[in-house]
């Protein structure tokens, strides 16, 4: 089993910036690759970054330039650096984590005003 934290969201006018982060617990060894999801109002459920272990990184076009996700191994912690943030932005951010099954966190509300 995996647990994810997530913390760091809140409310920022456009064109600020956040920083989340998504703390893992558990079987951490077994994870290939983590992520950042998120979910606006009436909207599906999107990937916006990830990260693997190899280090290989990807993002959602509409973030690409802005979104920069890292990770700190000896924290087991994975970060979602948001920067220039739109009002399209605003969602629910969840932590995901990939291993023989999928965990999610119990997602962030990033609020993004224009």
């Amino acid at each position: 089993q995996v647990q994810l934290v997530e913390s760091g969201g809140g409310l920022v006018q456009a064109g600020g910036s956040l920083r989340l982060s998504c703390a893992a617990s558990g079987s951490i060894l077994s994870i290939f690759v983590m992520g950042w999801y998120r979910e606006a109002p009436g909207k599906q459920r999107e990937l916006v970054a990830q990260i693997h272990s190899s280090g290989f990184t990807n993002y959602a076009d509409s973030v690409k330039g802005r979104f920069t996700i890292s990770r700190d191994a000896g924290k087991n912690t994975v970060y979602l650096q948001m920067n220039s943030l739109k009002p399209e932005d605003t969602a629910v951010y969840y932590c995901n984590a990939e291993s023989s099954k999928t965990y999610w966190g119990q997602g962030t509300q990033v609020t993004v005003s224009s």
